[in-house]
């Protein structure tokens, strides 16, 4: 089967991959003519193009296992799965990384896919997938196919270590500190080059992965929606925390301690102007330093960057909390059982998750091949040496890891050491969304609607165009356009999670 690449190339470009090579009960878990099991994998993609042989035949001589690879490209892979589900042409394991899409979830709920979580003990690695992630990924109460682990709450705040030190100030660890630092990046010229011409906070058009939701953890607001001990279910944006945040985003905009076009900036042009030295205060994933440290380089080469994830707005170490929308589940890895026709091929086809989530394996898909893709320090530390030929063989697996969390290696790159380390700390500090694994028919179908209600309101709070009581109207318009159905069928939702426990 060595010819598998350019086949499964032609087929992604020709837009014909899901049908032509995944139907016809082509996932019946066989065996190819060297006695290894095939399994069939209809995943998603998110490069250029699929991954060459090289160390996919690493992998299979790993698991004993010939793996028939369907990628479908991720910028169409709602419009491709929904085709998929509708015509039954699946494959063994196929990659769920939208659970909130419609068609996804009713098939899970009618039982198109096996139901896994009794299974999981008899396996070494999936056991050891935890409670609170199992229940963060079941619908009703089951779980339909093995959680993709990512990190629970990766943001925080990264700033300029050279320019608190030009202004003489501390590392904050409260919003009011916070916004000393951004005044003073603002107003005193903290690159030292005599002109005014810098900002506290670059931010950028997105009220989710931008500044607003991590300041809002701060503020104490939920993750998505509260649910209280009575059974009520309240959204985020009904919290006392969710006003403190726009007030605090607005109060950064009237005095112009932030771009004061963060409502239309893109993530891009944000990145570029830390870099290009504009502003000195970046929120968002912690992990990103890296990547703007790079950025950097030969436009800003004196940059320090520090990274903070204990900032409340109390001063009080029990006050910290960091928000996470999807509990650190990227998706699941179903099996359909047109597919996989009985418990015997469902256990194999288990043991080969298993088998992926081995640290040799979660090597193998992250950094590539010692020697050939990267070097290994003393410490564990992973160096990518030839980086074109990583993206060619390594860097389309990402998208197929079961698991990144918790391994030995890691990239030996000091501030990547560092954000990892304080991503890990946070999960300790996350607040969950109650409400994910929960099913409301009107969220599904309207949800993305109504919520634009909302985004709007709240960017208008913050640019002064609105009051509170113009943003209470906006969540009462929110309320009787389908709002209030989508709370009564959580709440029902989740008394049946708890009825049935």
């Amino acid at each position: 089967m060595r010819y598998r690449t350019a086949k499964l190339l032609a087929l992604t470009l020709s837009g014909a991959l899901l049908l032509s090579a995944c139907a016809g009960g082509s996932g019946d878990s066989g065996t190819n003519a060297d006695g290894k099991t095939t399994i069939s994998w209809l995943n998603i993609m998110h490069t250029a193009s699929p991954p060459t042989d090289t160390v996919l035949n690493k992998i299979e001589e790993i698991t004993d296992v010939d793996i028939q690879f369907s990628w479908i490209p991720d910028a169409s892979k709602e419009e491709r799965l929904n085709t998929s589900l509708a015509s039954g042409s699946l494959a063994d394991i196929v990659s769920l990384t939208i659970l909130e899409n419609s068609s996804v979830r009713n098939a899970l709920k009618a039982g198109v896919f096996w139901e896994v979580g009794p299974y999981l003990d008899e396996f070494p690695n999936l056991k050891g997938i935890s409670q609170d992630m199992r229940n963060s990924a079941s619908i009703e109460g089951k779980l339909y196919g093995i959680p993709m682990q990512k990190q629970v709450a990766r943001n925080g705040v990264i700033l300029r270590k050279d320019w608190l030190d030009h202004v003489g100030l501390p590392v904050p660890k409260t919003t009011a500190e916070l916004m000393e630092v951004a005044k003073a990046f603002t107003e005193q010229d903290p690159d030292g080059n005599g002109t005014n011409d810098t900002t506290g906070f670059i931010d950028r058009s997105d009220l989710v992965f931008g500044a607003f939701k991590t300041l809002g953890s701060y503020f104490g607001t939920p993750s998505g929606w509260a649910i209280s001990e009575d059974g009520k279910v309240t959204p985020e944006f009904e919290s006392e925390g969710y006003i403190q945040a726009m007030d605090y985003m607005k109060e950064l905009y009237t005095n112009g301690y932030i771009n004061q076009d963060f409502a239309v900036t893109a993530k891009k042009d944000q990145q570029e102007g830390f870099a290009q030295g504009k502003a000195g205060i970046y929120v968002g994933a912690l992990f990103d330093s890296k990547g703007l440290f790079n950025l950097a380089q030969g436009v800003q080469d004196d940059m320090e960057l520090v990274m903070v994830n204990d900032i409340t707005s109390t001063g009080n170490e029990n006050d910290r909390a960091i928000w996470s929308t999807s509990n650190g589940v990227g998706g699941l890895l179903a099996f359909p059982k047109s597919e996989v026709k009985d418990e015997a091929e469902l256990k194999r086809i288990l043991k080969f998750m298993d088998d992926l989530m081995s640290e040799e394996v979660f090597t193998l898909m992250t950094y590539g091949i010692k020697d050939v893709h990267y070097s290994l320090d003393e410490n564990n530390g992973a160096t990518i040496i030839n980086t074109k030929l990583w993206e060619q063989e390594v860097q389309p697996f990402s998208s197929s890891r079961p698991n990144e969390n918790g391994y030995a290696i890691v990239d030996a790159d000091p501030l990547r050491i560092e954000s990892t380390r304080l991503i890990e700390e946070n999960t300790t500090f996350a607040v969950l969304n109650p409400v994910y694994s929960l099913e409301s028919p009107t969220f599904s179908e309207q949800g993305s609607e109504l919520q634009k209600i909302i985004t709007d309101a709240t960017y208008k709070y913050i640019l002064g165009k609105m009051d509170r009581v113009g943003f209470q109207n906006a969540i009462d318009t929110w309320r009787k356009s389908g709002g209030d159905k989508i709370i009564t069928e959580y709440e029902a939702a989740h008394r049946a999670v708890l009825n049935n426990k």
